[in-house]
């Protein structure tokens, strides 16, 4: 699995027109899953980006209670290095990514954090705004 995290003073998603997740002042989680994920792998990410010292003053969104927009995306795991085309190879296919992804934001809410979600399988426009700008990339 794998997340890039960044913190942001604003972040939204829409589909089709309709804002699906919005959060201000937290962190907006790009989330990629590969084949050999479980849903240990997803709980132990969830717990990694909750607990991360990314915000203000080396503090997480545990401490602070700042909310979480995770939004799923596939393409982390593309793979470019030959030509031009990315290969998707390494990605999940979406009946095993859904699930996983649901569990992350699953354990995330479980431990407090207020979480915003895109839609799977939607062509989304995500929108934010990067404070920091601080972004770290987690792979599990």
């Amino acid at each position: 699995m794998r997340a890039v995290v960044q913190t942001v003073g604003r972040a939204s998603v829409t589909v089709d027109g309709e804002v699906v997740g919005a959060i201000t002042d937290g962190l907006l989680v790009l989330l990629g899953v590969t084949h050999a994920d479980t849903p240990e792998t997803a709980r132990t990410m969830a717990r990694k980006i909750h607990e991360l010292r990314i915000l203000d003053e080396e503090r997480s969104a545990a401490e602070t209670g700042a909310p979480v927009l995770v939004v799923s995306q596939f393409t982390l795991y593309g793979d470019a290095r030959k030509g031009r085309r990315p290969s998707w190879t390494a990605a999940a296919p979406a009946e095993v990514a859904e699930p996983l992804v649901t569990e992350v934001v699953e354990a995330l809410r479980g431990r407090g954090a207020t979480v915003a979600t895109g839609r799977f399988r939607a062509h989304m426009l995500v929108d934010s705004v990067n404070v920091g700008p601080r972004t770290i990339l987690l792979d599990l």
